[in-house]
């Protein structure tokens, strides 16, 4: 056993969200070829992790450039490494700065996949309409949104909440029709709604936490097992217990009103 290796992070996730790949594929399709006066030529995105989608954009729409905005370090790095395997590097910057009053702005395609957070210090669920009103103003004429936003698919019941995240609370998201209201009036049309299915929750939780159990099985006595078999398992028993099921997460395609 080597006891220097350290609990892995994330590796096992294309995207740090539940999508699939048939889905992303055909985000990538549509948001290539959106209608405007140009091709889409500059891509932001917002918390943007790893900014695997908007790579995938860039591959698809080789006269663009992209900018990730993102203040996790890490992730940041992850996405430059995958642009510099995919000779993408010339075309995209991975900036570690807040998404909030962003001045990168504005761009053909924005993206801002579980992220609405990171563009207001309003608290939920205030956030989802203080975000959309700022991607109003980052994205151009016959440009487009692309907001992946949490909803409950239900509402909650008090021992599912309770099983959640500390002080969760059933007015922290909307619905999905109060969603897409809220995109209309913040100078919207909603073009595409879809949402993430079971499997891809599953795939996507699973994913999640998949290669640190792997290391926690191979490395019940290193220094940092205890700490992370506690973090693990508290995330496990909060998604089974608490959001499985009830937590939602749509993908809207928005158009800006002219």
């Amino acid at each position: 056993m080597d006891d220097i290796t350290a609990p892995p992070r994330l590796t096992r996730l294309a995207f740090h969200g539940p999508l699939c790949e048939d889905r992303a594929a055909g985000m990538v399709r549509r948001l290539a070829s959106a209608a405007g006066p140009t091709a889409p030529t500059t891509v932001l995105d917002l918390g943007c992790g790893w900014g695997e989608l908007m790579l995938r954009l860039l591959e698809a729409m080789p006269g663009a450039s992209g900018v990730g905005v993102d203040l996790n370090e890490e992730d940041l790095a992850r996405g430059r490494a995958n642009a510099e395997g995919r000779g993408l590097a010339e075309r995209v910057r991975f900036v570690q700065e807040s998404a909030a009053g962003t001045s990168r702005g504005p761009a053909d395609l924005v993206l801002c996949l579980g992220a609405s957070h990171a563009l207001s210090e309003a608290r939920p669920p205030e956030h989802t309409a203080a975000a959309l009103h700022a991607l109003r103003s980052l994205v151009t004429p016959g440009g487009r949104v692309l907001l992946g936003e949490g909803f409950w698919q239900r509402p909650p019941a008090p021992g599912e909440l309770a099983a959640m995240w500390p002080d969760a609370s059933a007015s922290e998201f909307h619905h999905l029709g109060d969603l897409a209201d809220l995109a209309v009036a913040a100078g919207f049309r909603p073009a595409w709604i879809e949402t993430a299915s079971n499997d891809e929750w599953e795939e996507f939780e699973s994913a999640y936490r998949s290669d640190v159990e792997e290391w926690l099985a191979a490395h019940p006595g290193h220094p940092l097992a205890e700490e992370t078999r506690d973090r693990v398992d508290r995330h496990r028993d909060r998604w089974l217990r608490g959001w499985r099921g009830v937590l939602g997460m749509a993908y809207l395609t928005l158009v800006p009103v002219t």
